[in-house]
């Protein structure tokens, strides 16, 4: 996938990774970007300063998604690069998580990805190309030891991104999974008077985020890693999966240990 005279749809475009992908594709030449995002003012900000064009959208609100996939669709005839990126934290927690809150993690990271591909996939199956970027998180390769809704749903995210792979090859549509550890946005952001959030030390900018998806989509990568030390960690966890649950124990133990907990 070259950027240059594509035409490109993103999702949570607005802010962090959605924001620096959008602007990286602007500079790789990219025809036209759709900025998609329920913060209409942030999307129309972006597409402003990139020459593109910003709507309003929910994820998890399917005939809003095949709303917009039409609209585009209709002004563009085709889309050949549909970067899946909205997606929230949710809570931290497990068990005492409301139903609600699992559910809305849910349709947001999980089914939003399912919505889009349901939306654009025809058009790209009946010009025998396009690509889909689905933003999962390493915690969808790993796990995330204080938020199990969010690691919960990455995973599912995953497994619906390896189906999409083996089932949609054969009619030329592409399938990347964007796995970051920490990057620095809203998501890892830590309120006033709280404890630093743990992938802060870590964190890499949402733009050199960017600059590993481009690389990551020309050379058609299922996993772009930003982190490189992620495809160690799936071979550990592979090797020994016991070993590698207790060392997240050990990890969740000295996290809580830091804050006082």
């Amino acid at each position: 996938m070259n950027i240059k005279d594509k035409i490109i749809l993103v999702t949570g475009g607005a802010n962090g990774i959605g924001k620096a992908l959008c602007e990286r594709f602007a500079k790789e030449g990219a025809k036209k970007i759709i900025v998609a995002d329920l913060d209409l003012a942030n999307a129309q900000k972006v597409g402003a300063h990139i020459n593109g064009l910003a709507f309003e959208l929910d994820v998890s609100n399917e005939t809003q998604v095949k709303d917009v996939v039409g609209e585009v669709l209709g002004e563009y005839g085709h889309i050949d690069l549909v970067c899946s990126n909205a997606g929230i934290a949710g809570a931290a927690g497990s068990l005492e998580v409301s139903n609600d809150i699992w559910q809305k993690i849910y349709e947001v990271n999980v089914l939003s990805h399912l919505y889009l591909a349901r939306s654009v996939f025809p058009s790209m199956i009946e010009t025998g190309a396009g690509y889909f970027l689905l933003t999962v998180s390493a915690a969808g390769l790993l796990t995330h030891f204080e938020a199990a809704p969010y690691s919960v749903s990455k995973h599912a995210a995953l497994a619906l991104a390896e189906n999409l792979a083996i089932e949609f090859y054969d009619e030329g549509i592409r399938i990347s999974c964007l796995c970051p550890q920490g990057v620095r946005t809203a998501m890892i952001a830590s309120a006033e008077g709280e404890p630093e959030n743990f992938l802060t030390a870590e964190a890499i900018s949402a733009e050199e985020c960017a600059d590993v998806v481009v690389k990551g989509l020309e050379s058609e990568n299922f996993l772009i890693l930003p982190h490189a030390e992620v495809a160690q960690y799936i071979v550990n966890k592979a090797e020994n999966y016991d070993r590698w649950l207790h060392s997240l124990r050990k990890m969740r133990k000295a996290v809580l240990a830091k804050r006082g907990e």
